[in-house]
């Protein structure tokens, strides 16, 4: 038995992938997650053959949750389960150390190819996909792209993310364990790095980065 968590915020398609993947007798949903936070503690728990990871989701990101994912559970192989196509976020995703990259637009058989895949060790990517995604990805490679989020650290990032949220500070401490004066020191060094002088235009940062989604972040 083959071990899956499953990290998606919204209920229904969560629902509708373990109810999916429950058919196969060789697979096991042992967990899932509603928020990136959420999904790093389960997959560090229960250590899973495999986690079917969104990008979007609140209070961490897919994509730093995939980073911490991969430094806590190196053997946990990744397959991302998104709506975007944009070279930025398969690139990203990739480079985080996601093994494989599915558009949630597949369908069921597709789903079960790509998690097949990645737990054979093979990488995958969605056939939805572009050879001029793929071209880019191999592009980028040889000439990193720089993007004002590699200024911050990646605490800073899941500040800004939760900022950008709506999160008052002292909720953002107990999320993410530390200080209240810890968190408003990060939120100085965001500001002072971005060159940013309002929580209005830190969250307008995030929306255009893809941190966040227009709907959340304004919430």
């Amino acid at each position: 038995m083959k071990k899956i968590v499953i990290a998606e915020d919204h209920t229904i398609l969560r629902e509708g992938l373990k109810a999916l993947l429950s058919q196969h007798p060789d697979l096991e949903i042992a967990g899932e997650a509603r928020d990136g936070l959420e999904a790093v503690r389960v997959i560090s728990d229960l250590k899973p053959d495999l986690a079917l990871m969104d990008l979007s989701m609140p209070k961490m990101n897919g994509i730093d949750a995939i980073r911490e994912v991969r430094r806590c559970c190196p053997g946990t192989k990744i397959l991302v389960l998104t709506v975007h196509k944009n070279e930025e976020y398969v690139v990203a995703s990739l480079k985080a150390g996601a093994n494989g990259y599915l558009l949630k637009e597949s369908t069921h058989q597709e789903l079960i190819q790509a998690v097949t895949h990645v737990l054979d060790g093979k990488p995958y990517l969605s056939p939805g996909i572009s050879d001029t995604v793929i071209s880019g990805y191999l592009a980028s490679r040889q000439h990193e792209m720089v993007s004002p989020l590699d200024l911050l650290s990646q605490r800073e990032r899941e500040v800004l993310k939760l900022v950008a949220e709506g999160y008052k500070s002292k909720e953002i401490a107990e999320y993410l364990f530390i200080s209240i004066k810890t968190v408003e020191k990060h939120r100085d060094n965001i500001m002072k790095k971005l060159d940013l002088h309002s929580s209005s235009a830190l969250t307008s940062f995030a929306i255009e980065h893809g941190m966040v989604e227009s709907d959340k972040g304004l919430s």
